[in-house]
């Protein structure tokens, strides 16, 4: 089985000159901080699990500035719902494109018809490594990258932001799904969103920030880069956290000497003036167990856990 996956990154793609169509290998960002490209890949995902990385078998389209006119009809007026995601860190290029893949399986398979979508993913420059051969943590390369990557990401909305309209337009539901360290990105990107004159606009029918990767503060007013605006992008917000999660709290907490939003959800959460139940949902997923609880699992139970994918499908459905 092959998955489609139309993507946008701001890494710099090096490809052989032996091999000019072999454009898989994206490691560094680019100079300069606004440079996006995109294209279209299939990936074979036929067997893919939540513990392979799967297979690139082309890219097509391949062009800075927005997609392709082929891409851009195939997402406005296809069939599907579009689900929007952004990976986490210690994600290569390959790992970015394939998850993506598996994503957008794994919650067609969950049975609701609304979870069943066409996947769009912006891949920043993780390095794609938990380890190096030195045992040196790359973690707070990741952490420069996806906080750099704001401004690219905000790109990245504005070109999609005429696809989704006309989706909506044609009957079609948007989704937006993060995880780990890509909320950084997302909230550089959104307050470049606002910084830069654009106004409200509802992208998303819904947006899932899962195991995220920043400080728990992140949705207070008054905090460099808040995430308070983002409701101003879509129309329901639901925060999937977990108490049980080992990278955020015996890696990230250490490293940033700070409670993660991804823990036990945001500061103040059950404060219903700051976050109306109407806009916002936290979803408390320590609980689930039905999946690799070990280090680098518990960080991943929105895509291991068949009940948090219950839930998640279920949201999309609502």
């Amino acid at each position: 089985m092959t998955t489609t996956v139309y993507f946008a990154t701001n890494r710099i793609a090096n490809h052989p000159a032996d091999r000019p169509e072999n454009y898989t290998f994206f490691m560094t960002a680019p100079d300069n901080p606004l440079q996006v490209t995109y294209g279209t890949a299939f990936v074979d995902s036929a067997g893919l699990t939540a513990d392979t990385v799967g297979a690139i078998r082309s890219i097509q389209d391949l062009q800075k500035g927005g997609f392709s006119q082929t891409a851009y009809d195939d997402l406005a007026e296809g069939g599907r719902n579009i689900l929007v995601f952004i990976h986490g860190f210690a994600n290569s290029f390959e790992d970015a494109l394939t998850r993506a893949a598996f994503n957008r399986e794994w919650l067609a398979q969950s049975g609701v018809g609304e979870a069943d979508t066409t996947v769009v993913t912006f891949s920043w420059p993780s390095r794609g490594q938990l380890l190096t051969p030195l045992l040196t943590l790359p973690y707070r390369s990741d952490q420069k990258m996806a906080g750099g990557s704001g401004l690219p990401l905000m790109r990245f909305f504005a070109n999609l932001l005429p696809i989704l309209q006309k989706a909506r337009a044609n009957g079609r539901r948007t989704f937006l799904l993060t995880h780990s360290m890509g909320n950084l990105a997302l909230q550089g990107a959104v307050q470049a969103w606002f910084d830069n004159g654009n106004g409200d606009a509802e992208m998303f029918d819904h947006i899932f920030l899962a195991a995220a990767d920043i400080v728990d503060d992140a949705f207070d007013q008054a905090v460099t880069n808040s995430l308070a605006p983002l409701s101003g992008l879509g129309r329901r917000i639901t925060i999937l956290h977990n108490r049980r999660d080992q990278v955020l709290d015996k890696l990230s907490e250490t490293l940033n000497f700070c409670h993660r939003l991804g823990q036990d959800g945001p500061r103040g959460g059950g404060d219903a003036t700051l976050f109306p139940p109407a806009t916002y949902r936290m979803v408390d997923c320590s609980g689930f167990k039905d999946y690799d609880t070990g280090f680098s699992g518990s960080h991943q139970y929105y895509r291991r856990s068949d009940g948090v994918r219950a839930e998640i499908a279920a949201l999309m459905g609502a």
